[in-house]
C-alpha cells in the first residue's frame, strides 16, 4: 500500500495517542496563524464593485449617494384617515425624530394616491452599512408616537430595519444550528471511532476554541469600533454585538446571552451603573466588565456596586483587556492597578464623618471660586462663620486649602459638579 492517505491512516491506527497530539498541534498552528494573520472590517467603499459599484462611488464623489432611511406609514385602524389627527402624529413623530443625533433629515409628509396613508421618511447620518445599528432610537420613537395616538397604526420599516431583522434572524438561526450541531457531530464522531473517549477529543477542541462570547456597549462610536477591532482576532473571544446605550446593551444581552458585557459607565439612555445592574439581575450568567474613563471613588463604588465583576480605564493595554476578559468570563474579579490601589486606600481610610448640609453649600461656594466674604452674602452668614465651616471642612477632609478640598470632595462623591 503505498498511498500517502493509507499510511497515515494505517498509522493512526496503530499509534493512536501519537495521532492525537498531531492532531493538537496542528489546531495549534492554524489558531496561531490564524490570530497572526487577524482581520480588517469591511467599509461600505469594499462593496462597491462592478459597473454599479463604480457607478455608486461616482455618485458619492458628486456628493448624490443614497442616503440610509426609515419611512414611517401613518394609517388609520379602520375606515378613513383622520387627517387631523394624522397630522398631530406628523408633528409628535418629526419633533422627535429631529431630537436625535442620528437622524439627518425628516422630510414633509407624502400622502397615498387615495389619501389613506400618509408616509415620512427619515434619513440617517453616517455610513449606510452603519445604519441598522443606530435604527433602534428611531422605532423606539416611533413606538412612542403609537402610545401618544392609538387610534392610528404607526409602521416603520426601511433598508436599515430590514437589515437589523435580518441579522437578527441570521443570529437566531446560528444559535439553533449549533445547538442541533453539536449532538450530531458528537454522533458521528463516535460511530466513525467507535469509542466515545477518542469521540470527545476533537469534540473538546472544538468547543474550547471560543472561550468568550462578549458584548461591546458604548457611546462613541470610534471607541467602540476601537475596542472591536483590538479583540476582533484575539483566539477565544467572540464580539456577538455592539450598543451604543444602556437599553441596547440589554437588548443585546437579551439576545445573545454573552459570557461578557463590556460596559462603559456614562451613556445615554440608559448610563453604565443602571445598565450594569439590570444586566446582573436578569442575566446573572452575564458577567459585566466597566470599561470607563473614571476612576474617583464614588465611580468606582458605584459600579462595583451596581454588580459589575471588574473595573478597567481605558488606557488599558489590549493585552490586559483580553486578559481581563477571559478572567471574567471564568467568574473572577478584575480590577485596573490605579482602581485596585483606590479601593484599598478607601477600605484603609478611617471612617470619614458626613458633611453637613451647610458645609456642603460652603465646599460648592468655593467650588464656584467665591471669597469667604461673597460666600457669606451668598449664605447670608458672617465671614467668621464661612472661616469656622471651613475649618470643619479640612479636618473632615484631611487637608490644608481650599483647592484641596474641593477636589477630595469631588473624588468622594460627596461634591458633584455638573
Amino acid at each position: 500500500m503505498k498511498s500517502l492517505t493509507v499510511r497515515i491512516a494505517r498509522s493512526s491506527a496503530r499509534h493512536p495517542w501519537r495521532a492525537i497530539v498531531g492532531w493538537l498541534v496542528f489546531v495549534v498552528l492554524c489558531l496561531a496563524a490564524g490570530g497572526a494573520v487577524g482581520m480588517n472590517s469591511a467599509r461600505t467603499a469594499d462593496y462597491r464593485v462592478g459597473e454599479a459599484g463604480r457607478a455608486e462611488a461616482v455618485a458619492t464623489e458628486g456628493h448624490l449617494e443614497r442616503r440610509s432611511a426609515e419611512q414611517v406609514l401613518i394609517s388609520a385602524r379602520s375606515g378613513a384617515l383622520d387627517t387631523e389627527a394624522a397630522r398631530s402624529a406628523v408633528r409628535d413623530l418629526t419633533a422627535r425624530m429631529e431630537r436625535l443625533t442620528e437622524v439627518a433629515e425628516v422630510a414633509a409628509p407624502v400622502p397615498s394616491a387615495d389619501g389613506r396613508i400618509l408616509m415620512v421618511e427619515v434619513a440617517l447620518k453616517g455610513e449606510e452599512r452603519d445604519a441598522k445599528d443606530k435604527v433602534d432610537a428611531l422605532t423606539a420613537q416611533t413606538a412612542a408616537v403609537q402610545r401618544t395616538h392609538p387610534e392610528l397604526l404607526l409602521q416603520e420599516t426601511g433598508s436599515p430595519s430590514i437589515s437589523k431583522g435580518v441579522d437578527e434572524q441570521r443570529g437566531d438561526d446560528l444559535a439553533l444550528s449549533e445547538k442541533i450541531t453539536l449532538p450530531v457531530t458528537l454522533l458521528t464522531l463516535l460511530l466513525v471511532f467507535g469509542s466515545l473517549t477518542m469521540a470527545a477529543v476533537p469534540l473538546l477542541l472544538a468547543l474550547s476554541s471560543i472561550a468568550a462570547a462578549v458584548v461591546v456597549v458604548d457611546d462613541h462610536t470610534v471607541m467602540r469600533a476601537g475596542v472591536v477591532a483590538l479583540l476582533a482576532g484575539e483566539d477565544g473571544i467572540e464580539i456577538v454585538g455592539e450598543a451604543g446605550d444602556g437599553r441596547a446593551a440589554l437588548e443585546l444581552v437579551e439576545r445573545h446571552d454573552p459570557d461578557v458585557a463590556l460596559v462603559d459607565l456614562r451613556m445615554p439612555v440608559l448610563d453604565g451603573v443602571r445598565t450594569t445592574t439590570e444586566i446582573v439581575a436578569r442575566h446573572p450568567r452575564t458577567r459585566v466588565l466597566i470599561l470607563t474613563t473614571y476612576d474617583t471613588d464614588a465611580d468606582i463604588e458605584r459600579g462595583v456596586e451596581a454588580g459589575a465583576i471588574g473595573y478597567l480605564l481605558k488606557d488599558t493595554t489590549r493585552e490586559q483587556l483580553v486578559d481581563a476578559i477571559r478572567a471574567a468570563a471564568r467568574g473572577e474579579t478584575v480590577l485596573a492597578p490605579r482602581v485596585a490601589q483606590k479601593l484599598v486606600a478607601r477600605l484603609r481610610r478611617p471612617v470619614q464623618e458626613a458633611l453637613t448640609a451647610r458645609e456642603t453649600d460652603v465646599l460648592g461656594a468655593v467650588a464656584d471660586g467665591l471669597t469667604n466674604a461673597e460666600i457669606g452674602r451668598r449664605l447670608v452668614i458672617s465671614e467668621a462663620t464661612v472661616k469656622t465651616h471651613l475649618l470643619r471642612l479640612f479636618a473632615k477632609l484631611d487637608v490644608n486649602d481650599r483647592t484641596r478640598a474641593v477636589v477630595v470632595a469631588m473624588e468622594r462623591g460627596l461634591l458633584r459638579r455638573p
